[in-house]
């Protein structure tokens, strides 16, 4: 059974979704990384995330290509920078991305992370954008919970879809507080770099163990399928690990088969403590 999430209002998403973080940035690699976006919705992956400032651009109209003859299939997400955080300056970095990713509206739009402008403004401008019909939800990204208070203060309970935060093996610090917060907020936490940055986390011999003990129905597991399927494991968590070709996103949809048992969570817990105080937010 895939694993999914549901959005106050009762939508239910695959747990599962796409990235694009660089995607877009090199034109040998642009075939292929569209090809592996299609790929992902043809496999029911509907949650493909993007934002302004990827590329300046250059993500969302890679995704706009990708996407174009299946839009209908895709719960498109796409962030605001802080700097454009204002009333005029939603409205006009919701219009451009729109351009760039060729379509009418996004499922939803997220603030990137906070900045300057209030965040009073800034939910005033994102409520103008879903009665004008450009979103349908939006959210927050690398919100800690002092943040989702002072957001509380400023909006409706169930009003704010989700939090998309960095959570990972290696950056557990969510867990103290902030998932259980946002669970109890009905706002899903979306899981940026769920398997890493350049392969640090993958090459620890805990992943190594765990992977040797499982397979899926491409064969054998790996470290990447482990640290995946772990993000997965929690409720209200959609992860969205980037995959810039199609045999790397078969191997990213095939880690939802996955599901640890408590001697492979035991033994990722002593190699990645969970976090026994409050940390500071992680950020990419």
């Amino acid at each position: 059974m895939v694993q999914t999430i549901t959005l106050s209002d009762g939508t239910i998403l695959p747990a599962l979704g796409a990235g694009t973080w660089n995607m877009g940035d090199t034109p040998a690699r642009r075939e292929e990384e569209i090809a592996s976006l299609r790929y992902a919705v043809e496999q029911g992956i509907q949650v493909v995330d993007t934002a302004e400032m990827y590329g300046n651009g250059r993500s969302e109209k890679l995704v706009g290509e990708a996407i174009a003859p299946m839009r209908e299939q895709v719960f498109l997400v796409s962030k605001v920078l802080p700097s454009n955080a204002s009333a005029q300056g939603v409205a006009q970095s919701c219009r451009r991305s729109l351009r760039h990713l060729g379509t009418d509206r996004l499922d939803l739009y997220l603030l990137h992370w906070r900045g300057s402008v209030p965040l009073a403004e800034t939910v005033e401008a994102f409520r103008t954008l879903q009665r004008e019909g450009l979103i349908r939800y939006w959210g927050v990204s690398n919100f800690d919970t002092d943040d989702m208070r002072d957001l509380e203060g400023c909006s409706r309970p169930g009003e704010c879809a989700a939090n998309q935060v960095l959570y990972s093996l290696e950056h557990r610090g969510v867990e103290y507080d902030l998932l259980q917060a946002d669970r109890q907020r009905r706002v899903v936490t979306m899981a940026y770099s769920p398997i890493g940055q350049g392969g640090a986390l993958l090459a620890h011999p805990a992943l190594a163990r765990v992977a040797a003990r499982h397979t899926t129905s491409l064969g054998a597991a790996t470290p990447a399928q482990v640290a995946l399927a772990w993000v997965l494991r929690q409720p209200n968590v959609l992860a969205i690990p980037k995959a810039g070709s199609p045999a790397h996103m078969r191997l990213n949809v095939a880690a939802a088969e996955l599901r640890l048992v408590p001697q492979d969570l035991a033994e990722l817990d002593a190699a990645f403590a969970p976090p026994a105080s409050k940390e500071p937010l992680a950020m990419i």
